[in-house]
Order: C-alpha cells, then structure tokens, then sequence
C-alpha cells in the first residue's frame, strides 16, 4: 500500500518515545500535522517609536550605569513573522530548546551577551509586583498617569512618552532622574519585557531604577531570556495566536545560526560592531514578500547541517566586546535557573553543546517543573515565593558544563530521532494521503476477490470474507456509495495520471467552441480516485427544445479488448435542463482502439473486434439544451445507454443501428471527428476523439454538475445504478 521509499515521517513525524516531549498533545505541531493551521503570529515589539526620545548626556549617563548602554544603541529592526512563527513551531517547552532535524539548538546566555550587550551574571531581577500605578509612578517618576493611561499595574507606553520622551535643558537632577527612569521602563516594556497586551509595560520594574548603580548590577540578560523562554513557551501552545519578548533577539540569533530568511545586506560590514545585533541594522535586501509560514516550516523540515552555523561568533572582532562581558561568557554554559519576577525558566546549555565547539553526548532528562503564575496581589515580594529558584541561580557558577571529548555523537543521533519531533508539516498532504488510503482499500478488496478459496480451511475462506467485507465496507464510508474493488495498483495509477494528461491537453485544445459551456468543468483528479468502475444508465431523459442541435458535442468512449479495465468519461452539463441525471461520475481510465467507420450506415460505430467483455456505454451529454429526435422511436426524447451484465458481449445503443451495434466514438485521422446522425440535417455533432496509435493508457475528464434535486428525482426512479 506503501509506496517504495517512502518517508516514514509521513506514517510517524515523532515522537517515537515520548519520554522526553511529553506535552506532544498541545504542541503547536499536533494541530498543523491535523492540518489547523493558525497563520503567522501576531508579533508584539514596540521599538518603532524609541527613536523619538532625545536623551541628554546626563540622560545617557544614568542608561549606561543602569546597564542598557548597548541596548539603547540598538534600532527598530524589521520582524519577519513567517519566521518567528515556524521557529515557534520548533520550539519545545519540555527542554527550552529548538527541535532542528540535526539536533536541540537554543538562545543561550552566551547569545544575550553577544547580540545585546546585557548583563549574563548578577542580581537576578525581582521584586514587588503592584496592581495599582499610581503611587508608584507619583514616587519614582513624579507624576501619575489618570485612569485612561493606566490599566492595573500597568501603563501605556504612550503616556510615558507623551510625557518624558524630552527632558528639558534646564531640569533639575530630580527631574533629570524622572525623566530617565521613564525612559528605561519604556526601553524595557517595548523590548526585552514586551507584552501581548499592546503597548503597555508593568511599574513593577520602576523601583529597580530608584538607583541607577544598583541597577547595574542586575543581571538584565539572564531576565530578559527567561522572558523570552517564556514567551516561546506560551506561543507554541496550539491555541496561541500571539508572541512577545526580545523577538529582536530571537530573529537576530536565527540570522547568525540559520542560512534560512537571512536577508542580504546592501553593504559588507567593514568591521564588527557591539553589541553583534547592529550588524543587521543595515538595509537589508531579498526575496522575502512572499516566504509565509510554510515556506519556513518546509525549509526548517529539511533543514542540512551545512545550513547551520554552530559557532557563528567565532570570528567576530574579539577587541569589540567590552571587558564586563567577556569576563562573564563561561555562564553562557551555567546550568541553572533564569529568573524575571514571577518567571522562571531553565537554562539547559548541555543539551547544545555544539553550540559551544564541544560534542554532544545524550544529555541527562530534563526535570519536569510547573510554571506557576505569582504575585496576582499587589504588594507582594516574590522573593518568599521563589527560594528554590533564586537559590539555583546564586548557585549558578558552580554547575558550568564541561564538554566530553569522548562523546559518540552516532548514539546521540541515534536516540534524538526517537525522542524528537521530525517533521512539522505534512511531506504529503491530508488529500493526498487519503487517495493513497482508498487506492490501497481497492486493491486489499480486489486480491481478497480475485485469490482462489479451492482448498482453503472454512476458517481461511472465512477470514478471507471478512477481509474483503472490511475493504468494501471503509470504502462505501469514504465514498458513499456501493463500491467494489479495482484492480489497480500504484504503477498503473501514475501512468493512467500522465496519460490522462495528454488527453486532457489534446481534449481542451480540440473540445473547445466559442461560448462552450463544457469549458473549465473538467472533474479532478482528487475526485477520480474515489468513484467505482462500472456505470449503468438506465434511460437518461434530456429536455429537448426543438429538432436542432447546435455543435452538439458527444463524448463518447471506445473500449478496448476484453482485459481492458473498463472506463467512464464523466461530464459536466452547464446550462442545460435535465430531468434525470446520473451522479459525479468519474474516469478511471480511458482505452484506445483502431476501428473503422462506415460514415454511410450509422453515426458512429465501431468495427468489429474481439469485445468480449464491454461493461458501459458512455453517456450522450449535449452541448446546448437542444437536442434533435436522433434515435428510432424517440418521441419522448429519450437516450437509452445500457450497460450489459458481465456475460454480454456486446453494448447496446439506440440510434437507429441494429440491437448488436454500439453507439462508440473514435478517431481515425488525427483526432478528427467523422459521423453523422440520421435525422440531423445540417448540424452535425462533434465528438471527443481519442487517437487511435495511442499505445498507452489515456484519461480524460468531465465530471457532470447536478442539481440536488435532480439527484433525489434519480435516486425516487430508480433509473439510475452506480455498481462498482
């Protein structure tokens, strides 16, 4: 039912043990796999307006102290949600980590320090939350915002600017204060803190800048990954629409690890510039307008490790990066917990030891903890809710991972296919797994059919029975319809797809009229996989105007030999009244034959051959709503196609040709249509040809439009049988 080579991520993405992602259920890949998709993210960062804020020297004195000299260099930098958003689909909340084709990647502290400039080591940042801005505000930055600027413990940013974005020249110190603690909360609630609620930021963050020394020695790298952790976590929740957090950060370290959406810069940078973010700050230039979150996610799924850069810093200008942080890079490797306020996340840097030029052996399992949400209550120090967390970090130098050289990093392949999530989309589709489904149905039902019971134990023939019983069964659930089996397997299948291209092709080009209404109404060929092969029509009324028929085409079919699998040509009737109608009938296959036409004694026929076995007779489809008085005794307008049982040899058609005659279209000179009917005088009806040297298997298509109620008048006459 397979077809050979195929990728067995199509059966099973991962994971195969679910040990280690065991949050598989929620994940954002469990709903795209089930073919939910959500879009992009909506990405909250609000740097556009930071440009605006014209600080003092005095002003960029207190920044530099409190820590954000480098972060305040950085500028509003483009995000590419397509991106963003297929990285979140990577990312698993089980290990902090990305799940890459290669192996686990992740933002480290190392990356914070390099790319932003920000403190990896020191206090860690917590405080007094607060559910009221008020005082607050009054106390830190000398006024209050009112009710329309403030929101619980939160306030607009836009306040904050309206407000403080210009220090007057003449401001005293205190004002001077005021005015660059507003700044930095803006700086902090539009980056490195940013929120989904739009543009406000907490005030909880206001009493760490009562000292702009004191403020420096909080470890703001270690708090701003933590909140992005976070952030990554909640988004790759499939009910998750949003992302916020240093998405700065996020997209920047994907340009230095990822060959995938880096945009080309219109100059080379001359030289390193610090922190390594400003490298992207030029204007960039690609293909981007039209790379969505599929086109990320295909190139994340084959994603090679010649595409990915392990030590991207590697040859950065050393002499660039200040003294502070060099000093600190060996916590880049800490394993240890990341703290901001209420939010704590684990720093796990020996699950990527390849990111520091070590091998990567199998990392140890990654503790489960619970994500709590602390300081609902205004005026709560977490500080007494989070002992076990803040001990880990002050023990944070103490847990450096070391790397083995001794690791086999086969094994850990090895384990990392079965623990991970290989794929994220389909590598083929839900529509085309669910062809390839029924395909293998028919051809279960046809073997259990087709395989001879002699000699076989009751229970054997039993079994078989059932087989084919089940096979039959899911076939008529998906269909909806009686259906037996077709004996076709995949090769055929692929033959009959390219053949029945070239007869569309052929078809469309020589089918086409000026104002046609079969024109655009071809069946699919999702559609053709579903329908049985074999269809009676029992007497098709066709309304009839008058005895005129205008380029009346008739698609009509020529059998061939008696192995031949029989074929259907659907059609399509646009435009047209029909009393009765058969069902969406689709082709399974279409078989050439070389006959000859005798142009004097019937329409079209064709000659005698070794017809053994002929299972339809194609329908009579007009173009128009007009159709001329064509067969012996049709006074009431009616076409009879009749299908024979199995033991007939021959189809029988009402045209005026003998009870042994069928009613069949071929073409004899390069496609070109011969015949003529006995009483149409001067419109002669033009057919659907077939090449007659064609060797191979061909397929065309029309698949007939019905209304609901002509079904339901067919289905109460009973005139009608679809038998497959």
């Amino acid at each position: 039912m397979s077809e050979v080579g195929m990728d067995p991520c199509a059966a099973n993405p991962g994971p195969i043990d679910p040990s280690i992602l065991y949050d598989q259920e929620n994940h954002v890949s469990s709903a795209v796999w089930d073919g939910q998709e959500r879009g992009a993210l909506r990405c909250h960062e609000h740097t556009s307006k930071l440009g605006e804020w014209r600080l003092t020297p005095k002003q960029i004195e207190l920044v530099e102290k409190a820590g954000f000299g480098y972060l305040r260099k950085i500028p509003a930098i483009s995000l590419d949600n397509p991106l963003i958003s297929a990285l979140v689909e990577r990312w698993r909340r089980e290990t902090n980590t990305f799940h890459f084709t290669m192996g686990e990647m992740t933002v480290t502290l190392q990356d914070v320090a390099f790319l932003l400039g920000l403190a990896i080591d020191g206090d860690p940042v917590i405080g007094i939350t607060y559910t009221t801005c008020s005082k607050v505000c009054e106390r830190y930055l000398g006024k209050a915002p009112d009710s329309t600027y403030a929101s619980g413990g939160m306030v607009k940013l836009s306040w904050l600017k309206e407000f403080f974005s210009q220090c007057p020249e003449d401001a005293s110190t205190e004002e001077i204060e005021h005015h660059t603690r507003a700044y930095l909360l803006y700086l902090v609630g539009s980056t490195i803190f940013s929120t989904t609620t739009g543009n406000k930021v907490p005030v909880m963050y206001l009493p760490l800048f009562e000292n702009f020394d004191v403020a420096g020695r909080y470890a703001w790298g270690a708090a701003a990954l933590a909140f992005l952790y976070r952030a990554l976590g909640n988004a790759s929740v499939k009910s998750q629409s949003t992302i916020c957090g240093c998405l700065t950060l996020l997209q920047c370290w994907s340009y230095y690890h990822l060959n995938i959406g880096r945009p080309k810069l219109n100059r080379d940078p001359i030289h390193d510039h610090f922190p390594f973010v400003l490298r992207w700050k030029g204007k960039q230039s690609g293909p981007t307008t039209n790379r969505d979150v599929v086109f990320y996610r295909k190139e994340l799924d084959s994603l090679e490790p010649c595409n990915v850069e392990w030590l991207p810093y590697k040859h950065m200008d050393s002499t660039v990066i200040p003294e502070e942080i060099r000093s600190t890079l060996v916590l880049g490797r800490s394993k240890t917990m990341l703290i901001c306020f209420d939010k704590a996340e684990r720093h796990l840097p020996d699950r990527v030891l390849r990111q520091y030029g070590m091998f990567q052996p199998i990392p140890e399992d990654v503790a489960r903890w619970v994500r709590k949400s602390r300081g609902v209550d205004g005026g709560v120090d977490l500080s007494g809710k989070m002992e076990s967390e803040l001990n880990e970090w002050a023990d944070r130098k103490l847990h450096i991972v070391e790397g083995d050289n001794d690791a086999d990093e086969n094994e850990y392949t090895w384990w990392y296919l079965r623990i991970t999530r290989k794929v994220v989309g389909r590598p083929i589709s839900l529509s085309s797994e669910f062809q390839r489904t029924i395909g293998g149905l028919r051809e279960i039902s046809y073997l259990a059919d087709t395989f001879p019971s002699e000699g076989l134990e009751p229970d054997q023939v039993d079994l078989l029975s059932r087989i084919r019983s089940i096979a039959q069964e899911c076939l008529r659930d998906q269909v909806g319809g009686p259906l037996v089996a077709s004996p076709i397997v995949g090769t055929e299948l692929r033959k009959r797809s390219r053949g029945k291209e070239r007869v569309r092709r052929k078809g469309s080009g020589k089918r086409k009229r000026g104002n046609d209404p079969m024109d655009g109404h071809g069946a699919s060929e999702d559609e053709s996989k579903y329908c049985g092969v074999l269809v009676a029509v029992d007497q098709l009324h066709v309304h009839q105007a008058d005895d005129e028929v205008d380029h009346m085409p008739l698609c009509i079919t020529a059998v061939e030999g008696d192995t031949a699998p029989l074929s259907e040509a659907p059609n399509k009737v646009d435009d047209m009244q029909l009393h009765d109608a058969t069902d969406v009938i689709d082709a399974s296959q279409f078989c050439d034959a070389s006959n000859e036409v005798d142009d004097s004694n019937m329409s079209h026929a064709i000659s005698e051959s070794d017809l053994q076995t002929v299972k339809t007779a194609e329908e009579v489809i007009p173009q128009s709503s007009q159709l001329p008085d064509a067969t012996n005794e049709t006074n009431d307008s009616e076409i009879h196609n009749a299908t024979n049982k199995p033991n007939d040899s021959q189809v029988n058609a009402t045209n005026g040709v003998n009870d042994h005659q069928t009613l069949v279209a071929t073409d004899v000179n390069e496609s070109q249509t011969h015949g003529a009917t006995n009483t149409v005088g001067e419109s002669q009806p033009s057919d659907v040809a077939v090449d007659s040297d064609q060797k191979t298997e061909n397929e065309a298509k029309v698949s007939p439009q019905l209304s609901h109620e002509n079904v339901e008048d067919l289905a109460q006459q009973g005139e009608t049988s679809i038998v497959a």
